[in-house]
């Protein structure tokens, strides 16, 4: 999205717009650009874990026999929320890491199942996926230039990129340097519709969302902020008092991490596939 878009949307310059992001840059509030892309349009299934346990590095080379981390966010407390992609039966791999993490606390695990997306994504949107990986900010010009595709090829694959549900542009940052922000995390487990449900909660909480919600069939990552720590707790009950919410869970990240590992390992071999789109070389 240009700057000046930004800006219009939200009420200053482009040029204003520029030199904030900049200036969040150099701060190390935004630490850095992601494309997201839902596990199971890969052909994935996704696993929860809620740990506690002070030692991180044990307790991700434990889950990492299990599967690929999607995304990692250690938590105030000693409490580490994070999920993984398994190819496997998700049930059998669960129980596999029940028995490897014995020896900590271990809160809950449980899988998001398949929300059912597809992605009609061609071997041009794979190869442009693959450019987009390493920096998504790149301008069209750029992309074209490294693929070999015409700017008006590159535009068309980008806007379809744009309108997919199981892709997301989006960014990490740093909690610990927002200065008075106070960002933290809902863990919100849903009974029925989950699309209502989160434009229900996009509705009536967005003014206080730090970027687009993770969602999966039956549980929603909200990414939030706010200034008082006592709103925090406020936002969280009016969140558990919406129709359909199953289970809420609040926590305040330290640090953000979505790895990139099993992404680039997938398309690779979409790439090197003979296949015109992925979900036929996926469900083959």
């Amino acid at each position: 999205m240009p700057d000046r878009q930004i800006g219009k949307e939200i009420g200053i310059s482009g040029v204003a717009v520029k030199s904030r992001i900049e200036k969040m840059i150099n701060k190390k509030i935004i630490e850095e650009f992601a494309l997201k892309i839902e596990p199971p349009v890969l052909g994935y299934s996704v696993l929860y874990f809620v740990v506690v346990g002070k030692d991180l590095d044990d307790i991700m080379g434990k889950v990492k026999l299990v599967g690929e981390p999607f995304f990692v966010v250690p938590c105030v407390g000693g409490i580490t929320v994070c999920s993984i992609v398994v190819r496997d039966d998700p049930t059998k791999k669960m129980e596999l890491a029940k028995n490897l993490l014995r020896e900590v606390r271990v809160l809950s695990i449980f899988e998001a199942k398949n929300p059912g997306i597809r992605s009609d994504l061609t071997k041009t949107d794979i190869e442009i996926i693959d450019i987009l990986l390493d920096d998504p900010r790149l301008k069209i010009e750029e992309i074209a230039k490294r693929s070999k595709f015409s700017t008006k090829t590159v535009a068309r694959s980008l806007e379809k990129l744009q309108n997919d549900e199981a892709i997301q542009f989006t960014l990490i940052y740093n909690p610990k340097h927002m200065d008075k922000i106070i960002p933290f995390a809902v863990l919100v487990g849903v009974k029925g519709d989950i699309r209502s449900t989160r434009i229900k909660l996009e509705k009536q909480f967005s003014s206080s969302f730090l970027q687009k919600p993770f969602v999966h069939e039956n549980q929603i990552v909200l990414f939030m902020h706010t200034d008082n720590i006592y709103r925090m707790d406020d936002i969280t009950q009016k969140i558990q008092e919406i129709d359909n919410i199953l289970s809420v869970d609040l926590f305040i990240p330290k640090t953000i991490t979505l790895p990139q590992e099993w992404v680039k390992s997938t398309i690779e071999q979409a790439k090197r596939s003979k296949k015109l789109h992925l979900l036929s070389e996926i469900h083959s």
